[in-house]
């Protein structure tokens, strides 16, 4: 279990580092990360959320895939839009509405470092395009239409 980075740290608005060797700390890493998500009801979590700029997200949206754990992911393609409400871990109490693509295709290694692809819509591709966002310092309060706070006992997570 590590710590959540709450917004305004200065770690969630830069650039994480690409992953050049998998070790085992690598693999603690996404470990640590699902554990935490996890324990704070997310559904995504990328390695800066937890104050360490390596491009490494953890994702489970309660779907048939369960975990994915992602080193160095890109999005290789988009398709259609949805647009609605996110949320996430380092900005509590918030949420914001975002225009996002509805499917998207990410690829990246897994823990073991095989290359590994997925395509996902709706939860899932907002999830994937929020996480990877965090890589490369965004938030969704970056890019939100419009920002709102919420009642503490409505609070969903990311």
């Amino acid at each position: 279990m590590r710590i959540i980075v709450l917004e305004p740290d200065e770690v969630l608005h830069q650039v994480a580092k690409e992953v050049k060797k998998i070790t085992p700390n690598v693999q603690k890493l996404l470990t640590d990360m699902a554990e935490t998500m996890y324990e704070a009801e997310g559904v995504g979590l990328a390695a800066p959320q937890i104050g360490i700029l390596k491009r490494v997200i953890v994702v489970d949206v309660g779907d048939d895939n369960g975990l994915i754990e992602l080193i160095n992911p890109e999005i290789v393609s988009k398709d259609g839009e949805q647009f609605g409400p996110e949320g996430c871990l380092s900005i509590p109490g918030y949420r914001g509405d975002v225009r996002r693509a509805q499917t998207v295709t990410v690829k990246g290694l897994d823990r073991n470092g095989n290359e590994v692809t997925y395509t996902g819509s709706d939860l899932l591709a907002r999830a994937f395009q929020h996480e990877i966002d965090h890589l490369n310092g965004v938030l969704y309060t970056d890019i939100a239409e419009h920002v709102y706070e919420i009642p503490p006992e409505e609070e969903e997570k990311e």
